[in-house]
C-alpha cells in the first residue's frame, strides 16, 4: 500500500499460520490450523495441487538407487538437490505428499502440522519398495 501496490483484503494483517520451507518439505502450523476440524485452505499449498485438481492420467517414473541413495530419475543422473527438486515437481503436480497430522511436542503438548513433501513421499515409497525385495525380515 505504501508503494501503491494493490494488496487483496484477505492478505492484510497477520498470516493465518506459520510456514517453514526447505528443499525436503514445507510445514504449516499454528493459528488457523490449530482447529483440527478446520480444513486447510487450498491456496495455502505451494508445492502440491489438490488430488481433485491433479491429472486423471497416471505418470510413471523410475528412481535409481546406488548403495541405498537415490541417484537418478527416469534414467537421468542428478545431484541430490536436483533430484529432490525434480521429484517435488513431479509429485506436486499429481497431488502427492500432503500430510495433515497431530504431533506430540517435546514439552508434552499436541500440535497440528500440515506438510507438503512430494519428493520426500516419492523417495520414501521407492526406497521401501527396494527394501522389500532386498532385505531380510
Amino acid at each position: 500500500q505504501q508503494h501503491q501496490i494493490p494488496v487483496p483484503k484477505d492478505k492484510h494483517g497477520d498470516a493465518p499460520y506459520s510456514m517453514d520451507a526447505n528443499l525436503m518439505h514445507i510445514s504449516y502450523e499454528g493459528k488457523a490450523l490449530e482447529d483440527p476440524w478446520q480444513e486447510a485452505d487450498d491456496d495455502m499449498f505451494r508445492l502440491t495441487v489438490s488430488p481433485e485438481k491433479a491429472p486423471n492420467e497416471p505418470e510413471y517414473i523410475t528412481v535409481d538407487f546406488e548403495q541405498g541413495n537415490a541417484v537418478a530419475v527416469n534414467g537421468e543422473r542428478l545431484t541430490p538437490a536436483a533430484l529432490l527438486t525434480k521429484l517435488n515437481a513431479l509429485g506436486g503436480k499429481h497431488g502427492i505428499g500432503r500430510l495433515d497430522l497431530v504431533e506430540n511436542r517435546f514439552v508434552g503438548m499436541k500440535s497440528r502440522g500440515v506438510y507438503e513433501t512430494p519428493g520426500g513421499s516419492i523417495l520414501l515409497v521407492a526406497h521401501r519398495g527396494i527394501e522389500s525385495i532386498t532385505l531380510d525380515r
